[in-house]
């Protein structure tokens, strides 16, 4: 009978066992007994990158508040909603509550959307103008999505950006629901096309998407709510983050101020933050336990200062009783 393995249970960022093995130094090109840390997956790693960054003087609602009052949002390919809490609370169609899953000490849910950087390079990629959109952003030595987010500030005249769907939807669902309906059978819809099929109405369904996208992480953040959860603040990273229309139009939807690491790559910042948790440069570790309290100061040292956007509801708010269907 084989013996018993893998049955010891650390938290993220206790040191395991007694460093690299001599096969593993010499593989890797360290030193043997070089500190290696309980790791966690992506999205958990980028959640702990982002969440406790360092907001002081931004006059942010979550400043002085406990970490509880903020959501990380990693989003990439899919995206992943992350909020903690000191007790556990159960959320519909949320997964979690999950004890130390992500922050020793606290309890984890998580929602997530199954397509959101995919579904947005669906979108544009499969749109009869996307050839067109190809070589314009060459000749302006810009990527695809600068140039479109350009070209929406150029078509939008006097109304806010967000007005330009009025009568253009999407239902983002294109791989399912995974938060908070977790109905995998879902499937995607626009509503408002006509037969028009320019470069304008390739930045359009563009925006629409993205502003689907941001009503999603809405519902979710709505449903955290309801079940317990308190809320103030988003935390953004991971490769949409890099982009501004993204980001404003998740701080108009939700109405939430949004927080952006300067560093983009919070997973390796997350990362990072284990890993001197387990080489003791830090004092984070008592008897083995990670403390909530040490993993925060090294957190400290790693966060630089940040960027934040507000919602612009409110003035947008001013256009409504204008508005009038888009010709």
């Amino acid at each position: 009978m084989l013996p018993l393995s893998g049955n010891q249970v650390l938290s993220p960022g206790a040191s395991v066992g007694n460093g690299l093995t001599p096969e593993a130094a010499k593989d890797l090109g360290l030193a043997e007994g070089t500190a290696v840390a309980a790791s966690l997956i992506d999205a958990h790693a980028g959640g702990l990158g982002v969440i406790g960054a360092d907001v002081k003087g931004y006059n942010l609602p979550c400043e002085n508040q406990p970490v509880m009052s903020r959501l990380a949002v990693i989003c990439g390919t899919s995206s992943c909603h992350m909020g903690i809490s000191d007790a556990p609370i159960f959320v519909p169609g949320v997964w979690g509550p999950y004890y130390s899953a992500m922050v020793p000490g606290f309890w984890l849910n998580e929602g997530g959307q199954s397509a959101t950087g995919k579904l947005i390079d669906h979108v544009v990629r499969g749109h009869v103008a996307f050839p067109e959109l190809q070589a314009k952003a060459a000749a302006s030595a810009q990527n695809i999505y600068t140039y479109l987010n350009s070209h929406l500030d150029l078509i939008k005249k006097s109304l806010p950006v967000g007005f330009l769907t009025v009568d253009l939807h999407v239902w983002p669902d294109f791989h399912g629901n995974r938060s908070p309906l977790a109905d995998l059978t879902l499937k995607g819809m626009v509503v408002g096309l006509t037969l028009y099929q320019g470069l304008d109405e390739l930045a359009l369904i563009y925006l629409a998407t993205i502003q689907a996208i941001a009503l999603g992480t809405r519902h979710i953040l709505e449903t955290m709510q309801s079940a317990g959860h308190h809320i103030s603040t988003l935390f953004l990273c991971g490769g949409l983050s890099k982009n501004p229309l993204f980001v404003q139009m998740h701080a108009d939807i939700t109405g939430k101020p949004i927080v952006l690491a300067k560093e983009v790559e919070s997973v390796l910042v997350g990362s990072a933050i284990l890993g001197a948790c387990a080489s003791g440069d830090f004092a984070s570790i008592q008897n083995g336990w990670i403390q909530f309290d040490n993993l925060w100061n090294v957190h400290d040292v790693f966060s630089l200062p940040q960027q934040h956007l507000q919602s612009s509801l409110c003035c947008i708010s001013e256009y409504k009783p204008s508005l009038s269907p888009r010709k």
